[in-house]
């Protein structure tokens, strides 16, 4: 008599967790050993076991394990006749795609799948009751986690606490089981600094900078780097973005501040290109050859390039024109000829010291006027303030609706960061001494072929586009230019001489004061002039006086 044996059914089973929580858990663990336990029972032969700890929200077939499963099965379809998971819920949390499996697996392939719990008989007519049920349950109770912690995570944010990983510069700390704080990463946060502080300069591009200054170790992707700097997290604020119902909204933050908002909104200013550009500084420039910008051919007004010549086992830069016959100009003695030529400029002493006589005096009568404006400003903070409340107050009490509560509330916090900034800038103001500024700036201007001569390439190439508003002509012995700066006409005795025309002789009785360029406050500093403040200790005093420097500096 023959006995008849049961068939050994080959499977695959599938085990699904959707956190890094329950992964460290016995979630995955449970679920293999309870499937493992029922193939053993059924006689069935496990081939492969699939443990996904990948969440995919959106779409199922993201998952790893998920997309593995789909190209075996393709492979080995008469090999393949079942897969089993635990629950309907560890194998989609969508209705849809619940049914694009089921197309795939069961009616493309021939392969059965069905969950050990609550499995379904597809050969029943009641299946697809079963199946969207189950489906629809799993689909429900995404849907309910997923809005519960969208609201945990906003109220999280109105409370002013970081809600996610820290931005760069910050770092995550628990202070309990259930709380965490965002601290301040010293380890990080001076090169965040740092970056914001040269973008802020608007000198060089932003991208540059990241170059220059975040690479190998603290390298920073261009992605994230712009990020970074549109993060208003960094001036100890949040940004909570619009939900449904609620507008986008901007709250303080318990983090200390990294930035200070004068400097991020400047930078904000240079991202969206509202800053003006002085001279664009490449790269690239060569120290020996920093007048190719700016100086021009004598014979056809080209602008002159440079290029290096190997000879006498060295190399040797040039000054050329495009056109070989126009000559070409050894870099060194050219640059030499260029220092000789500033020096030729003679600051007039009387217009200085005038200057710097009127600077004292306005600073000394407009102190009261700076107080009395911050003090008016700062009435119209708190005015700003209790409009920002009631605004609040109205959207809650179903007064205006929610796009009238997002355009009131963003007209009034941009009055009142308009307002802090200027708040901000007179304080600064009223902080500053004009003596130093006005000795550095004097200093300066009668020291100018000194600072150029020792001055990086970059501060040499702001200062020449400061200094002439017009190309340079050189011939190879001197220079020529049709203008200068014209603050620089009034300061300095022979910019007409230099500029081939007669010099006129300074009238005594002439309205110097009326003359005198304005300055508010302050001394006109350009953003550029901090650069200097490393070279003037190195500079020594001359001794001499105007009149003595231009005697020991002949005319040309």
């Amino acid at each position: 008599m023959k006995i008849l044996t049961k068939k050994t059914m080959n499977v695959i089973i599938y085990c699904r967790v959707s956190s890094d929580e329950q992964a460290d858990g016995t979630s995955l663990d449970f679920q293999e050993r309870v499937l493992r336990e029922y193939c053993a029972r059924n006689n069935y032969n496990v081939l492969h076991c699939c443990r996904e700890d990948f969440s995919a929200k959106h779409h199922d077939f993201r998952r790893p394990q998920m997309q593995w499963l789909r190209d075996y099965c393709r492979k080995h379809k008469r090999e393949v006749e079942m897969i089993l998971f635990l629950r309907w819920d560890r194998f989609s949390r969508n209705t849809e795609f619940a049914h694009v499996f089921k197309r795939i697996f069961l009616d493309e392939m021939g392969i059965l799948f069905n969950a050990v719990e609550n499995p379904i008989d597809f050969e029943s007519t009641e299946w697809s009751t079963l199946f969207n049920l189950y489906a629809g349950i799993a689909q429900t109770e995404n849907a309910k986690i997923s809005r519960r912690t969208r609201d945990g995570i906003r109220e999280t944010l109105l409370k002013g606490k970081c809600a996610n990983k820290a931005p760069r510069g910050y770092k995550n700390v628990r202070t309990s089981k259930h709380d965490t704080s965002v601290e301040i990463d010293e380890a990080v946060a001076p090169l965040v600094r740092l970056l914001f502080n040269e973008v802020a300069k608007g000198l060089e591009a932003p991208d540059y900078i990241r170059k220059k200054y975040a690479c190998k170790k603290n390298y920073i992707a261009k992605s994230s780097y712009l990020r970074m700097l549109r993060n208003i997290f960094y001036v100890g604020k949040i940004r909570i973005p619009a939900s449904k119902n609620q507008p986008e909204m901007i709250v303080n933050g318990q983090h200390t501040p990294l930035i200070d908002e004068a400097t991020f909104y400047a930078v904000q200013d240079v991202l969206d290109g509202k800053r003006k550009k002085s001279v664009k500084v490449n790269k690239n420039t060569n120290p020996d050859l920093f007048l190719r910008k700016f100086i021009v051919c004598p014979c056809c007004g080209r602008p002159l390039t440079g290029s290096f010549s190997k000879g006498n086992g060295g190399k040797y830069a040039y000054y050329h024109c495009c056109n070989q016959k126009h000559g070409r100009f050894r870099s060194t003695a050219a640059n030499e000829l260029f220092y000789k030529h500033l020096s030729c400029l003679i600051p007039h002493e009387r217009i200085l010291n005038l200057y710097g006589e009127i600077l004292k005096d306005i600073k000394k009568d407009n102190n009261k006027g700076v107080l009395q404006e911050i003090s008016k400003l700062e009435k119209e903070m708190e005015k700003l303030r209790l409009r920002l409340n009631r605004v609040e107050d109205d959207y809650m009490d179903g007064v205006i609706n929610a796009e009238q509560y997002k355009n009131m509330y963003q007209r009034t916090t941009d009055n009142m960061r308009e307002t802090e900034s200027k708040i901000e800038q007179l304080r600064s103001i009223n902080k500053t001494k004009v003596e130093a500024q006005l000795n550095y700036s004097i200093n300066l201007i009668n020291n100018i072929d000194k600072f150029m001569e020792a001055a990086p390439v970059e501060v040499k190439i702001k200062l020449i586009g400061s200094i002439f508003s017009e190309k340079i002509e050189f011939d190879g012995k001197n220079y020529r230019t049709n203008s200068y700066n014209q603050v620089l006409d009034l300061i300095y005795q022979q910019t007409k001489e230099l500029q081939g025309h007669k010099n006129k002789k300074l009238d005594t009785s002439c309205e110097v004061s009326n003359s005198v360029p304005g300055a508010g406050l302050e001394p006109a500093q350009p953003q550029w002039s901090k650069d200097f403040k490393s070279f003037v200790s190195t500079i020594p005093p001359s001794g001499q006086t105007v009149s003595e420097r231009r005697d020991s500096n002949p005319r040309p």
